[in-house]
């Protein structure tokens, strides 16, 4: 039996979860939505963010989800990808801070980001 990559996992789990927010519950509200907002496009506004920067965002966080899916078979940019998720996800705390949410609503960018510096390091 092969043992167990610890990276592979830490792919599949940021990689599924980029997939999963952004593209499955991106209009689904949840409790760690910034401010009130009840989808991700509200987030960013909640954020007082510039619509561009939830394309840009968007754009960077799929496109790191399919690489780092991608690289369970064939040999693409994991590191880089994981890093650009980590300078995502402290960005991310910091408008969770910004707007004074409660610290609750920071905990899946924290471990979204000890997860990818984990694997950058890793890989």
């Amino acid at each position: 039996m092969p043992a167990v990559n610890l990276n592979h996992i830490l792919q599949l789990i940021i990689g599924l979860g980029l997939l999963n927010v952004w593209a499955v519950r991106r209009t689904r509200a949840t409790g760690y939505r910034g401010g009130v907002a009840t989808s991700l496009r509200e987030e960013f506004d909640a954020y007082g963010l510039p619509s561009a920067a939830f394309y840009v965002v968007g754009l960077l966080k799929v496109a790191a989800g399919v690489i780092l899916l991608a690289g369970l078979l064939w040999p693409t940019p994991v590191k880089l990808s994981a890093e650009v998720v980590a300078v995502l996800m402290v960005g991310a705390i910091i408008m969770h801070v910004k707007i004074k949410d409660p610290v609750i609503k920071s905990v899946p960018a924290v471990i979204m980001l000890t997860m990818c510096v984990a694997l950058a390091m890793r890989t």
